[in-house]
């Protein structure tokens, strides 16, 4: 098994030093010598607080990395680019990013509809794009230079409708969705899977992010098809105000909320308050008290440089750059050779060992070896829910 050369040194450490990672703003770096990354992702808009948590984890990782000597003796330096949550936007960056030859791979795009958007884009000038957010089935497919780190939709799709069935044990559900790649592929899934096992889906509403929405309508729809769940298949934002909504306005207590993986950030508690107390969400990694040695250094070094806890997104942008690097040091700085570097980490004898498990790629680029987690939101924080769903 390939293991990540930083987290074996940050381990052997008792201190992790701070300091200001070699970044720059875009274009050439300074330094002719220096090893070049970019990060794409909403660092403002509607999903800034997922786009930043990501940005956090990947700005450690570059930062320990050079602390450590850099790849090959050169230091790295990292570009941030804000796609701002927007398929147009994420294009526009794309054009810029590939189009600089020293940009070695792109860490991104977080949003599904934007790595789409992108992906030609970072295929016809050959240049990684490696999302640690997307998760629409479509993302890496037909696209040989597009690779994830987490699981996709087909799958946190059929998850959640057997988690609904079989943990749950409740017959009847209803689903809120952000009409965009994300929220409708990941709707579907939903959907497909709930017809195989009984699962009745009750009602199937629609809404768009970023734009005024009447909660309460939503909520009193959903609430007259009486389903004992509620499914959202969006982000933290939309999720919370729909929460607020079914707890706040209509008082209905006794309906059992499930978020999608989008919803879990600090943000969804903040904004939903006690409408969201006792809500399930479905997330690619949570720590806890057991986790990997890889997990609690990481956990410690983020704590000393941001002085807060780090989240799923924060550990899969981490593991992304730190994996990109890896590929880096085994093969040069060179686009074509550390495509197929990825390509070829294909089982469990080759992947990378991080903070979120092991990645490894199929044919697709998609990443097979990741499972979902259930958190439940009790008194101002995600905590690992007590009853998961058992691996098929």
């Amino acid at each position: 098994m390939h293991r990540s050369r930083f987290l074996a040194l940050a381990l052997a450490l008792p201190v992790l030093a701070t300091g200001c990672p070699q970044t720059d703003g875009g274009g050439g770096g300074a330094d002719g010598e220096a090893l070049r990354i970019a990060f794409a992702g909403p660092l403002t808009g509607a999903a800034a607080a997922l786009g930043n948590a990501s940005k956090r984890g990947v700005e450690l990782a570059v930062e320990l990395r050079n602390e450590q000597g850099g790849v090959n003796g050169k230091p790295v330096r990292l570009s941030f680019e804000d796609d701002k949550g927007d398929p147009n936007e994420a294009t526009n960056v794309a054009q810029k990013l590939a189009s600089d030859p020293s940009i070695l791979a792109v860490i991104g795009h977080f949003n599904s509809a934007c790595s789409n958007a992108a992906k030609d884009t970072y295929n016809r000038a050959g240049v990684i794009e490696f999302s640690p957010g997307s998760t629409n089935v479509t993302v890496c497919r037909d696209a040989p230079w597009t690779f994830r780190n987490l699981y996709h939709d087909d799958y946190q799709g059929i998850f959640m409708a057997r988690y609904v069935r079989e943990i749950l044990g409740h017959t009847r559900a209803a689903i809120a969705f952000d009409n965009d790649d994300y929220g409708r592929g990941l709707k579907d899934a939903i959907v497909a899977k709930a017809a195989e096992i009984g699962l009745e889906i009750v009602a199937e509403e629609a809404y768009q992010r970023e734009r005024t929405q009447d909660f309460k309508t939503i909520a009193t729809t959903l609430q007259g098809k009486k389903p004992e769940t509620v499914i959202v298949s969006g982000l933290y934002n939309e999720a919370a105000l729909l929460a607020k909504a079914i707890r706040n306005d209509l008082g209905w207590k006794d309906v059992q909320l499930l978020g999608s993986d989008g919803v879990c950030n600090p943000d969804y508690i903040k904004t939903g308050g006690p409408g969201v107390e006792g809500a399930l969400v479905i997330t690619p990694f949570h720590f806890t008290a057991d986790a990997s040695p890889e997990a609690k250094a990481f956990g410690e070094a983020f704590r000393k440089k941001y002085g807060a806890d780090p989240d799923t997104w924060a550990a899969l942008g981490f593991d992304a750059v730190n994996m990109a690097l890896d590929g880096v040091a085994a093969v040069g700085a060179d686009r074509a050779k550390l495509k197929d570097w990825f390509a070829s980490r294909r089982d469990k004898e080759t992947g990378v060992k991080g903070v979120t498990g092991l990645t490894y790629f199929d044919e697709h680029g998609d990443c097979p070896s990741k499972p979902a987690q259930v958190v439940v939101v009790r008194n101002g924080a995600f905590l690992l829910a007590e009853k998961q769903l058992p691996a098929e």
